[in-house]
């Protein structure tokens, strides 16, 4: 056996360019895919509480650690229930996906105001008719949902709207559903389940403008080295005569969209007690009511918005029982 040169790139990945601050605080989900259940919502969101560890059971089959317990860093995510504001209708056009008409609900919630400006009165009626007459040319059903912050631990009153496709069955099984649910409130509960596997959008936390050593993970220089250290010797040959987009430079870091795929789900409870540490989460507090368990970390800081889609490339082998949870720590994060 030869000697294997250890990999350790030390530019950096250039698969994230431009790397420039998110346009909202956000994820923008811009795929949905296609599944077999439903009609059924395709998404839902909540705000991120903190983490905590677990011992589950191992119920990968071929895992060295089947049937033993293993231990899991974990993530909170409290997901109160999302108000289902408006029904949008899209339509196929040559350059894409066009608004064909919306319905909004009667009464929508007083703080929807702080979001939008609120007109006199809402009547969904013309759009649902609207809809109705034209099924055929119809080609997407997509629900605008509004969170509500005020049940969270989050200190804020604004709601965020954003909108989640609807998805399964034929166009007018998806109508008739999307109708159903204007105007009311739906649970986490409704849409996944313990065990199967979500795709998670958020954005990242923001660490501002940082040099390349930092952003990159360029070499420190050596001690005797002129005019700088932590910076990039050589930014590149006379010709062609500019600096490459390849070269580490200083810039923004972090507040970049990301999105991580095929999270599983732990646990959905209803009584946030049952997964605040002693003394709450730091900087978010207990959770008070829907929350979401996922395994592994999530992108982005303790309050921000994290969006859950059905996974886009989910795992070929999934077990069809929820993980069996052994353990779960409340101690004090603080000691």
């Amino acid at each position: 056996m030869g000697h294997r040169k250890k990999s350790a790139p030390k530019r950096g990945s250039l698969a994230f360019l431009p790397r420039g601050r998110a346009a909202r605080a956000f994820g923008r989900i811009r795929f949905w895919p296609e599944v077999e259940v439903g009609p059924t919502m395709l998404g839902f969101m909540g705000y991120k509480a903190g983490m905590i560890h677990v011992f589950i059971l191992e119920d990968k089959i071929g895992s060295p650690d089947y049937g033993k317990e293993t231990l899991h860093a974990t993530t909170v995510v409290e997901t109160p229930p999302i108000w289902v504001c408006a029904l949008r209708a899209y339509v196929r056009t040559p350059i894409g996906l066009k608004t064909f008409t919306e319905a909004w609900m009667k009464d929508p919630p007083k703080d929807l105001g702080r979001a939008i400006i609120l007109p006199e009165n809402f009547n969904p009626d013309p759009g649902l008719k609207k809809m109705e007459e034209n099924l055929e040319k119809i080609v997407e059903f997509r629900l605008l949902v509004a969170t509500q912050p005020r049940q969270t631990g989050v200190p804020k009153k604004k709601p965020d709207l954003v909108e989640i496709k609807i998805d399964g069955g034929s166009m007018n099984e998806q109508y008739e559903y999307a109708r159903g649910l204007l105007g009311k409130t739906v649970s986490v509960t409704d849409v996944f389940k313990d065990g199967q596997f979500v795709d998670v959008s958020s954005v990242t936390k923001g660490k501002g403008f940082q040099g390349p050593v930092k952003r990159w993970g360029v070499r420190i220089l050596p001690r005797k080295s002129r005019k700088t250290k932590r910076g990039v010797a050589s930014i590149g040959p006379w010709h062609p005569a500019r600096v490459l987009y390849t070269v580490p430079r200083a810039g923004q870091m972090g507040y970049f969209q990301r999105t991580e795929y095929n999270k599983r789900v732990l646990k959905i409870g209803t009584d946030g007690q049952e997964v605040s540490p002693k003394g709450g989460f730091l900087r978010y507090g207990p959770v008070r009511g829907n929350y979401i368990l996922l395994d592994g970390s999530l992108p982005g800081p303790t309050k921000r918005l994290i969006r859950f889609r059905y996974p886009a490339r989910a795992p070929r082998i999934v077990s069809d029982a929820p993980p069996k949870i052994t353990y779960l720590s409340l101690e004090s994060p603080q000691g």
